[in-house]
């Protein structure tokens, strides 16, 4: 049998997306490739990306990081949704939640249900029928399965995104990757084919590598600039442009993120155990930074611990993910507002794909280019269409910006998407789209998307026992809330666990 020499891949740029990338190779690819992770301290990071959704525990686990030691590395808390706060109207919010919703009653799906529960007036607000939501409006959480086998609760974290990255860089480090501190100044393309070939560093330091991974950030350096990788604007349909990051020492520990809408935009909250994390997105073509900075800071729970930080962006990504030996991952790649709380996952779903492809060699990366390329983009898209839903479907008549993102045409795959929902509450799946159908039930409903009708299916129940069976899952859910622990007792006992904590 013929041995193989090893991959060597070079990461350019830590921050999150870097060092997580150095994390997963490292422990998945082992003696198959040696990585080497090129960064600067003089370059800053975004690290704004503090709230995450439940895939984060497929990183955890696969790299065996123990929930207690994570929790207290990175200061974290536990997120059982979003809270949208004004998106439909002034004055109204709903909770977009991890997790089932309701119960089927046989091959009917709960919506179908309650639609028809609804028509018959005996249907509460969708939110009651979820045990995530009626456990945040109560500030509480625990992880397990609850009293009688009820299944365990759906949840993420909320996270020091610069405090993970450090994390990560200790494990990766301690599992071989090496570190070169400095400035890429230069990249080498090979003559021929165009690949890289090499970083240069400060003007005397060469790196080279079969397989590069670009984590610079915005810039794109590899991907962008050397490889002139073109970027797609999604601007027509997400025109937010501009965000501010501050954090404040709130010490209230909510177990969900907050999103507020704005004049020109929207806010988010993240409950960390030291601080909360604050930001507000906004297109300056309606305000200016001045003015969304007075906003912020006059709407911040606590004292402000920085000046507003100012970052520009345009929604969108790079044609191609995948070009000649370059991936790229996270902003490199593209950008996608922190909305739904998908930029981790989205450099974590890269890294998996990254790995299911990855051929036997660096020889020809052609097959495994393509099909990278063709599922990243379907991904992105699927993505961008749930987080323009929450644009378009608002009722914030006579606000300038909200007027216009009203006015927005859908993409064509989101506004089947709406049709086949307002006709009968329907959601199709396709092409391992990350938000499943609860997912856009609840923004549906909450951005205040109305089905007409509802399946045949649901017409097979009596029309008698609806209401009846609504309100016993109703009384689950508050039952389910009420056994559980404040969020802040359960993180504190959980942040004083021994390792071996993860489940």
């Amino acid at each position: 049998m013929t041995s193989r020499a090893p991959f060597d891949i070079v990461i350019a740029g830590g921050g999150t997306a870097g060092w997580t990338a150095a994390a997963v190779l490292a422990r998945f690819l082992g003696e198959a490739a040696r990585i080497t992770l090129v960064e600067s301290d003089a370059i800053g990071t975004v690290g704004v990306g503090e709230a995450t959704i439940p895939q984060i525990h497929n990183l955890l686990i696969g790299l065996g990081i123990d929930q207690a030691e994570f929790l207290r590395a990175t200061q974290a808390s536990f997120k059982l949704g979003i809270e949208f706060d004004g998106w439909l109207r002034e004055g109204e919010s709903y909770i977009h939640s991890f997790g089932q919703v309701g119960r089927g009653a046989g091959l009917i799906p709960f919506r179908q249900l309650w639609l028809r529960g609804r028509a018959l007036g005996v249907a509460g607000e969708y939110g009651n029928y979820s045990p995530n939501v009626a456990a945040a409006l109560l500030g509480r959480f625990a992880r397990g399965a609850g009293p009688g086998g009820a299944p365990e609760l759906a949840y993420a974290y909320h996270f020091d995104a610069t405090l993970l990255a450090r994390m990560l860089r200790g494990y990766a480090e301690a599992r071989g990757v090496t570190r070169h501190e400095g400035r890429i100044e230069r990249v080498e393309r090979d003559g021929a084919s165009g690949a890289i070939a090499a970083l240069w560093l400060d003007g005397d330091r060469r790196i080279e590598g079969t397989l590069f991974v670009d984590c610079t950030g915005f810039r794109s350096l590899l991907l962008g600039e050397a490889l002139e990788v073109p970027f797609t604007d999604w601007s027509q349909w997400l025109p937010c442009d501009t965000a501010l990051a501050v954090p404040s020492d709130d010490s209230r520990l909510r177990p969900y993120t907050q999103s507020l809408a704005r004049p020109a935009g929207w806010q988010w909250r993240i409950p960390l155990q030291h601080r909360t994390g604050n930001g507000h997105v906004f297109c300056s073509a309606f305000t200016s930074v001045d003015e969304a900075a007075d906003l912020l800071l006059a709407n911040l729970e606590g004292r402000a611990l920085a000046d507003p930080r100012p970052i520009r962006f345009a929604t969108g990504h790079r044609r191609s993910f995948w070009s000649h030996n370059c991936v790229a991952l996270g902003l490199a790649a593209g950008f996608m507002e922190p909305l739904e709380s998908t930029s981790i996952h989205l450099v974590q779903s890269g890294i998996g794909r990254l790995l299911d492809v990855l051929p036997g060699n660096a020889a020809d990366f052609s097959v495994a280019r393509d099909l990278f390329n063709r599922l990243s983009a379907s991904e992105w898209e699927r993505v961008r269409d749930f987080l323009v839903l929450h644009y378009i479907a608002n009722e914030r008549v006579g606000q300038p910006f909200w007027d216009h993102c009203r006015a927005i045409e859908p993409p064509a795959t989101l506004a089947e998407k709406l049709a086949l929902f307002g006709e009968s509450g329907r959601f199709i799946r396709e092409e391992d789209e990350l938000f499943l159908d609860d997912s856009w039930g609840q923004v549906m409903l909450g951005q205040g998307v109305i089905p007409r009708g509802w399946s045949p299916l649901a017409d097979n129940v009596p029309p008698e026992d609806i209401g009846p069976f609504l309100a016993s899952v109703e009384r689950s859910c508050r039952a389910r809330a009420d056994t559980l622990p404040a969020h802040r007792d359960f993180v504190d006992r959980m942040v004083g666990e021994s390792p071996g904590g993860h489940r």
